[in-house]
């Protein structure tokens, strides 16, 4: 493709199934997604391959022994070198450097020879939700003509317009990640504590704790708003950002949450996905968040 009389270069968005982008859903899109490993009882799947999201809460809520892993160095460099067939650049959006060495070893990879200046690494240390919004951006960004550096400096400079507050209805899922101890968690069962989480950059982090989902709810509504018009987006009070519900395992939740926001933005298009499978792994089913990222473009 030429514009102004120069060749512009043909730039590929790519993933991985942590930003809740289905393998169905790259295709209409036109991205990449590289699946998420788990193992499961001893034996690998890879998300929305050979592993649905009814097939791993079946999995989860029935006790089996789930971990969560990163995608093999092979595997990476497989998508790299399949994709450059095609195309002259990639922009790669992995889940947060904070959250898991997937990225990481990433951006090394992306220093290999093969690779560099073709493949440009975005640690915008989002996930999920957040996560996908910098897909869909980076892919509007690449139709305008943007080349793979560009998209990623422009993506790295708004990385911190974001944030997410999550509440988990059990800490069981917790104790067995190590995120807390048993002592805590028995504790916080006996007491009907729901922990509230926030991811604000790198970590997963604790926030506040209260006795009832409902609560919970309004708490971190309440945060977001805040987050919203002291840091996000001070003078469009929420005009400029995008606003969304994620859920994990009991989608009506999620729907009863986007009606609560509504309240507040009524003139927003609440998104409501489900929670990537990584994620749900640690906090557990019928946990429920609430994210906002400002809007790029």
């Amino acid at each position: 493709m030429k514009e102004g009389g120069y060749e512009m270069s043909k730039v590929a968005v790519m993933t991985d199934s942590n930003s809740g982008i289905t393998q169905k859903e790259a295709k209409e899109l036109g991205v990449f997604v590289l699946p998420m490993p788990f193992t499961i009882n001893g034996d690998e799947y890879f998300e929305d391959i050979n592993l649905t999201q009814d097939e791993f809460y079946e999995f989860l809520m029935a006790g089996a022994e789930v971990f969560t892993s990163q995608p093999a160095v092979g595997d990476v460099t497989k998508y790299f070198d399949e994709i450059l067939k095609e195309y002259d650049e990639i922009v790669h959006i992995p889940m947060s450097s904070g959250l898991s060495g997937s990225c990481q070893t990433a951006l090394m990879l992306a220093q290999d020879e093969d690779y560099k200046d073709k493949v440009y690494v975005v640690d915008s240390q989002r996930i999920s939700v957040t996560q996908r919004i910098d897909v869909l951006t980076a892919l509007k960004l690449a139709k305008e003509g943007k080349s793979a550096k560009e998209i990623h400096d422009i993506l790295m400079e708004h990385k911190m317009e974001a944030t997410i507050y999550i509440t988990v209805n059990t800490l069981e899922y917790l104790k067995k990640g190590g995120r807390v101890t048993p002592a805590a968690a028995a504790l916080g069962g006996l007491l009907k504590i729901k922990p509230i989480l926030t991811i604000q950059g790198e970590k997963l982090d604790s926030f506040e704790k209260t006795r009832t989902m409902a609560k919970a709810s309004k708490i971190m509504l309440d945060a977001a708003i805040k987050d919203i018009n002291e840091r996000i987006d001070p003078q469009g009070k929420g005009d400029n950002c995008y606003i969304m519900v994620a859920y994990t395992y009991d989608k009506e939740s999620g729907e009863n949450y986007v009606k609560m926001i509504n309240e507040v933005f009524p003139h927003h298009n609440i998104i409501c996905d489900p929670l990537s499978l990584s994620v749900s792994c640690h906090i557990g089913p019928n946990a429920l968040a609430i994210a906002v990222c400002k809007k790029i473009i």
